[in-house]
């Protein structure tokens, strides 16, 4: 059954609740509708469980890229569409990246961008939340914001081929450092990146790493670790939601408190000299199968073989074998998730849009 049939009636009763009871601290000075947000998220998960997976360079990533195109031009919005190929396994593919801009005051530019791609087989994954929920903040940030008056322009790119070893990122990048006209990457001032935001039990917002990345893919680079998009990013969402804001996740070894590792899009923008900031939604108090690193993303029995609610880890660490995760698993798919925590999704899903809508009308402020 379409995840639009099963949740229609939610979305009516339980839009006011939300509007409501999520606004807990400050009022926006920018309105996000949470029905839209809501609405934009189910059709997107009616689209995967329609298409499955969509591995990087397959026919499914390509039907996803229209689909995020046509839903772009519902608002109004061309996306412009830079392919890029790489190869796998020396099996030749391409892919390519999508770009809307929307101009502000200033031609400075801030990317907002989430990948469009799943895993491929892995014990049934769809990647509705990894990464269709950054995909649907894409689209709904899109009609949100498409007549507000924005201090910096804004850019929003839907990255394909993450997956596959950040191919999308890596190629906008080196794209827009060899002068590509619709890339502009000098006027870049930041990068924020939307991968997994919704689905873990907290919401948390990270700067890149104080020790460089590999950057190896460029052959000169400009690391930066700077914070300032993240310490943004926090002091928003504070604004906005108190003690539910965004927080910096706990130190755990080899990563210091609110610094995350190489591994999602935002990697190849902090080679390039670019300030990042990088929304996820998981939980470092789990002690997962390598200890708090995050990747634990639940601490509901649901998504565990055996948890121990006390510890925060497994009942027995030799037999667990689903540790909480959700993304690249099962799990991460509607008719796994929707009947556990369609709630949680809703509201996660709003609060990371205000966030970042109300981020970027005031981003002269904070950049």
């Amino acid at each position: 059954m379409k995840v639009s049939r099963l949740l229609v009636s939610l979305t009516s009763a339980c839009g006011l609740f939300i509007s409501q009871a999520i606004f807990a601290t400050s009022a926006p000075s920018i309105k996000v509708d949470p029905n839209q947000t809501w609405q934009h998220f189910v059709e997107l998960a009616d689209f995967i469980e329609d298409k499955g997976k969509r591995t990087a360079g397959a026919p499914q990533e390509k039907q996803m890229a229209d689909w995020i195109a046509a839903q772009w031009q519902k608002a109004g919005l061309t996306a412009t569409r830079i392919g890029f190929d790489f190869k796998l396994k020396d099996t030749p593919l391409s892919s390519e990246n999508l770009i809307v801009t929307l101009p502000g005051k200033s031609d400075k530019t801030i990317l907002i961008g989430a990948h469009y791609d799943s895993v491929g087989d892995h014990n049934g994954s769809l990647g509705l939340i990894d990464n269709g929920s950054g995909v649907s903040a894409l689209l709904t940030l899109a009609h949100t914001l498409k007549d507000q008056a924005l201090p910096y322009t804004v850019k929003l790119v839907a990255f394909g081929a993450e997956e596959r070893g950040l191919k999308g990122s890596k190629a906008y990048v080196q794209q827009g450092l060899d002068g590509h006209k619709s890339i502009e990457l000098d006027k870049l001032v930041a990068m924020i990146n939307l991968d997994t935001i919704i689905g873990g039990d907290y919401l948390y917002v990270h700067s890149a790493h104080s020790t460089p990345y590999k950057c190896d893919f460029l052959s000169k680079t400009n690391y930066t670790s700077d914070t300032k998009v993240r310490d943004g990013l926090k002091t928003v969402s504070s604004n906005l939601f108190g003690d539910k804001a965004h927080q910096l996740h706990q130190p755990f070894e080899g990563y210091p408190e609110g610094e995350t590792g190489s591994w999602s899009d935002h990697s190849p923008f902090a080679c390039a000299g670019i300030p990042i900031g990088y929304l996820e939604a998981t939980n470092f108090a789990i002690n997962g199968k390598r200890g708090n690193d995050g990747y634990s993303q639940v601490a509901d029995k649901a998504y565990w073989t055996c948890l121990d609610t006390d510890k925060l880890t497994a009942c027995d660490r030799k037999s667990e074998k689903a540790w909480g995760e959700i993304w690249h698993t099962q799990f991460d798919r509607a008719d796994a998730l929707f009947p556990v925590m369609k709630e949680r999704l809703r509201s996660q899903l709003q609060q990371n849009i205000q966030v970042l809508a109300q981020f970027l009308v005031e981003a002269d402020q904070h950049l």
